[in-house]
């Protein structure tokens, strides 16, 4: 099961790309999306889903966009050929039955992110956990799911961890609390391997493990877990991204990233030194029978 696609062929940041690029050729045409919708008699949401990546939109009406900001020569024919590539299915098109579509786009992303940085309280970093472990948490996590549904999810994320394998792959920071490697998570035996797996991982060197102690107390996550999500292009700004139970949140404004960058930093603080983080799962995995 090949999942190693390069991230420059990657729809879901081609389509975010294009999003980029769409608005500032209206912004240089000198239009507001008010009046850039006036004149092609579209609604103004129209433009307005199109240039915040809601929507895809097909070659045709990109080239009617284009032609109101006047934009012509090789620079119109990468646009129309961009807006083609977005809309080409990823990997995780075929696990449509079993993923939200918000969280079709978050592998999207993850998948074309140079770096990854992490924050998990309560169990393992999706990108860090073994198939048996990763079995578990759906089992008995929050929704209720059959069996083949549950294979079907496990299948995602193992293939979601290929990205670690290939070349270029991204920069990954997991920063986790002390709580997630002593939940017992399956057996003793699925949590040794899981933390042997931690370890291992944390020993490569392209990721970086840190936990936060339990003698730390109160800190800079106890709101819960978040992803940063960081991208080679200077056009794909920074992502944010936040599950929960009542949808996935997705946040770009500099501000809101700002916010969570200053948190993870502040998490880092609190943090064992990666070497030290690494001797306490050893402890911990020791321990457990």
């Amino acid at each position: 099961m090949a999942r190693n696609s390069n991230p420059e062929q990657n729809p879901t940041l081609r389509g975010r790309r294009l999003a980029v690029e769409l608005m500032r050729r209206r912004e240089a045409s000198g239009l507001s999306r008010e009046e850039a919708a006036r004149r092609l008699e579209w609604s103004t949401s129209t433009i307005f889903r199109i240039e915040t990546g809601r929507s895809r939109p097909q070659p045709g009406n990109v080239r009617v966009l284009l032609d109101l900001y006047g934009v012509t020569g090789s620079e119109r024919d990468g646009l129309i050929r961009l807006a083609r590539e977005a809309r080409q299915p990823g990997w995780w098109h075929s696990f449509r039955d079993v993923l939200p579509n918000p969280y079709e786009v978050y592998i999207g992303l993850e998948g074309g992110a140079a770096s990854i940085r992490n924050f998990e309280p309560v169990v393992v970093p999706g990108l860090l956990q073994t198939e048996d472990y990763a079995r578990a948490t759906f089992k008995g996590g929050p929704r209720e799911l059959e069996r083949d549904e549950i294979e079907r999810r496990v299948e995602v994320r193992l293939a979601r961890q290929q990205i670690l394998t290939r070349d270029g792959r991204p920069r990954l920071w997991a920063v986790i609390d002390e709580a997630v490697i002593h939940r017992m998570v399956g057996d003793p035996d699925v949590m040794r391997a899981q933390l042997g797996h931690l370890i291992d991982t944390a020993e490569q060197g392209k990721t970086t493990v840190q936990v936060v102690p339990f003698r730390a107390g109160a800190h800079a996550g106890t709101t819960g877990p978040f992803v940063i999500l960081d991208f080679p292009e200077p056009t794909d700004p920074a992502v944010v991204y936040v599950e929960t139970l009542a949808g996935d949140i997705y946040l770009e404004e500099r501000a809101d990233v700002s916010r969570y960058t200053i948190a993870f930093d502040r998490l880092l603080a609190a943090a064992l030194h990666p070497d030290d983080s690494v001797r306490l799962i050893q402890q911990v995995a020791a321990a457990m029978t």
